[in-house]
């Protein structure tokens, strides 16, 4: 079955860095040609050093849900290109270097960025942290993260990785000062952490641990963010959590919450356990589309990538043992999945990349589980519609996979064929 290695909740990039609270920072997935070839072969548990806090850390993976695949996070950090915040909001010592740092960034010199922007971190983390007030650790954490995609940017994903763990180790070591906004921060550099462990191999106990922490904080923020709203009661049992059911405030959104829910989900399902994967599947998926008469809305987007989700539980089911009920399973959430796209597109208008390729992905997902179910003529309907949408939007792999699909599920249909007259044939 075919899946879509998806941009999930990450949000847009922002033009603004180190001014806003809310301007997001698209962070760097790292060069291709490091990927998938030993990038890091220094690169050890030494450089990961930096300790998540533990603070009632008694994750459950029956209680988060959730997965998708992400080309990257985008960390909420501060903006870095607005001049006249550059030169109000941050002290000489920081400006001097930050400055010239940023300049060399956009200038392409990532050498000379780095440097510059590697002694306005160090600066910075010298100083009283009263000289950032207000919101000390979100700025000195949007120098790290600034740094490090430069780092990662110019092929030195090593040092990227060391910069963002010191990152989490200084926000550890200041945890009881942290407003909710900050540790919303460190949710989404461990988030990143967890995304380089899988980018540059650095194997899957790494890759979890940063994970598992950033999923375990997030839900601590979405539920203390409800009671803080006057909802209701901040629950201790993490087994209460139903993300649907909370209402967050504006600063909280659908992606900070659901990013690392997300990227958690994938990975188990990437590594074969099924059972933790499907619950973060089923809490992504009432976050992206909220249940009718909840009040809330969604953009198409978020309802696309929530059938695209609905598709890839679809795909687990069919991965398992194919019974009776497994098939049945599979068979409803991409139905359900293929009528939730239909209507987003229908509402929205095609274009939309996301609702477009997931369209592609759940017709041929759709047809796999006919075929599957012995019904090669539907399945074969299904593959085509597929082709022709991996045509319209230049998918290569849909495209190579429907063609090669109703190849086999013609050679079904010959078959049968030839069955069927050939039992004819005998009985007269």
């Amino acid at each position: 079955m075919l899946s879509i290695r998806s941009t999930g909740f990450v949000s847009a990039s922002s033009s603004r860095l180190l001014t806003s609270s809310r301007t997001t920072l698209a962070f760097a997935r790292g060069s291709k040609a490091l990927r998938g070839q030993g990038a890091l072969h220094g690169l050890s548990r030494a450089y990961s050093s930096g300790r998540v806090p533990k603070q009632g850390s008694s994750f459950r993976v029956s209680t988060v849900f959730y997965a998708l695949v992400g080309v990257g996070l985008a960390a909420t950090v501060y903006g870095v290109y607005d001049f006249y915040g550059l030169l109000t909001m941050w002290p000489e010592e920081v400006r001097a270097d930050l400055l010239p740092g940023i300049k060399a960034k956009h200038q392409g010199d990532l050498a000379l960025s780095e440097r510059y922007l590697k002694r306005a971190y160090d600066n910075a983390l010298s100083l009283p942290i009263d000289t950032f007030s207000p919101s000390p650790y979100l700025k000195i954490s949007a120098l790290a993260i600034t740094l490090s995609e430069v780092m990662e940017a110019n092929d030195r994903p090593k040092y990227a990785y060391e910069v963002y763990t010191s990152s989490i180790t200084h926000f550890q070591s200041n945890w009881s000062a942290l407003d909710e906004r900050e540790r919303l921060r460190a949710v989404a550099i461990a988030h990143k952490l967890g995304e380089m462990a899988d980018t540059y191999q650095l194997g899957e106990e790494e890759e979890e641990r940063w994970l598992t922490w950033a999923v375990e904080e997030a839900l601590r923020i979405a539920k203390a963010a409800h009671a803080a709203k006057g909802k209701g009661k901040e629950e201790s049992n993490d087994e209460t959590v139903v993300l649907a059911e909370l209402d967050l405030p504006k600063w909280v959104s659908v992606a900070d919450i659901g990013a690392p829910i997300e990227a958690l989900g994938a990975f188990y399902a990437r590594t074969g356990k099924l059972e933790y994967a499907v619950p973060l599947y089923l809490q992504a998926i009432s976050l992206l589309v909220p249940p009718m008469n909840s009040g809330k809305s969604a953009s198409p987007e978020e309802l696309c990538r929530g059938a695209q989700l609905m598709s890839n539980l679809s795909d687990l089911f069919m991965r398992g043992a194919r019974t009776t009920a497994t098939l049945h399973q599979a068979e409803a959430w991409a139905r359900q999945a293929l009528s939730l796209i239909e209507k987003t597109r229908s509402k929205s208008g095609n274009g939309i990349d996301i609702c477009e390729q997931a369209f592609a992905v759940t017709l041929f997902n759709l047809g796999s589980i006919r075929e599957a179910r012995d019904d090669p003529v539907a399945a074969g309907d299904l593959f085509r519609r597929s082709l022709e949408q991996s045509n319209k939007i230049g998918m290569r792999e849909g495209i190579a996979e429907a063609r090669q699909a109703i190849r086999r599920v013609d050679r079904m249909k010959r078959a049968a064929q030839t069955a069927w007259s050939s039992a004819e044939s005998d009985t007269k």
